[in-house]
């Protein structure tokens, strides 16, 4: 399946919490948009990996999306190694994608810093046709997405433009209240650790509303570019009526 729009993420949940909204957006745009999650996420603290699959799926259904897939590299412990560039790679050739989301080039966890330069690098030398990969056993032919945009994750980063993403805000609280061993949780028999409390979710609206503000709207989602960015003409721009 070719897709416009790859969100590529360290574990499952960094989607929901940081670009949920941007993906549905474009997918009611009739655009087909996917998510590669990189781990399990099996280092954390709550839950384990099949809990964690589950919930993966279920927010997807939430979403409404195209397709998601777990390249199932060690939590914690994935590197921007030939090895796991080469997964990467294989990924992106496999959907072609015109646009990938990814990580936050930095940020508290630092999986998600290391994430971006894989997916980024990744990316880049997904193009080079000497590179061979196979796929069921068959070639794949070498494919250079147009963009590669960081999206902003739990340590505020000045975004280059945002989204609006305020039709589908609730929905994208759904989908990260998908994840139901992780957020917005009351104590259990698991410890409770810093995204569990309510105030971590709520600390994510509030965010988004910020963000919205800024432009006019209710609610947007903020990526980073390392490539200039264009528009056709001033129509693009949002109005913003603040």
């Amino acid at each position: 399946m070719k897709l416009d729009i790859l969100a590529i993420a360290a574990h499952p949940d960094d989607v929901e919490l940081s670009c949920a909204g941007t993906l549905m957006m474009e997918k009611r745009l009739g655009k087909t948009v996917g998510i590669v999650d990189l781990t399990r996420g099996e280092l954390g603290t709550r839950g384990t990996p099949e809990s964690r699959a589950q919930e993966a799926l279920d927010a997807l259904a939430v979403m409404g999306l195209d397709v998601r897939e777990n390249l199932e590299l060690p939590d914690g412990f994935f590197r921007n190694s030939q090895e796991h560039q080469l997964a990467v790679i294989k990924a992106i050739r496999r959907y072609r994608p015109e646009i990938i989301l990814t990580n936050a080039p930095a940020d508290r966890h630092p999986d998600h810093g290391r994430a971006a330069l894989l997916v980024k690098e990744s990316a880049w030398l997904s193009g080079l046709r000497k590179i061979e990969t196979l796929d069921d056993g068959l070639p794949q032919q070498a494919w250079r997405p147009k963009y590669v945009f960081h999206f902003i994750q739990d340590r505020y980063l000045e975004p280059d433009f945002v989204y609006d993403i305020s039709p589908v805000m609730d929905q994208k609280v759904a989908a990260i209240r998908a994840f139901r061993t992780q957020f917005d949780t009351v104590p259990d028999d698991e410890p409770q650790t810093y995204i569990s409390t309510p105030g971590f979710l709520q600390s994510i609206i509030d965010r988004a509303r910020a963000l919205g503000k800024n432009i006019g709207v209710e609610y947007a989602e903020g990526f980073i570019s390392e490539k200039m960015l264009g528009v056709p003409n001033f129509n693009s721009f949002i109005q913003n009526v603040t």
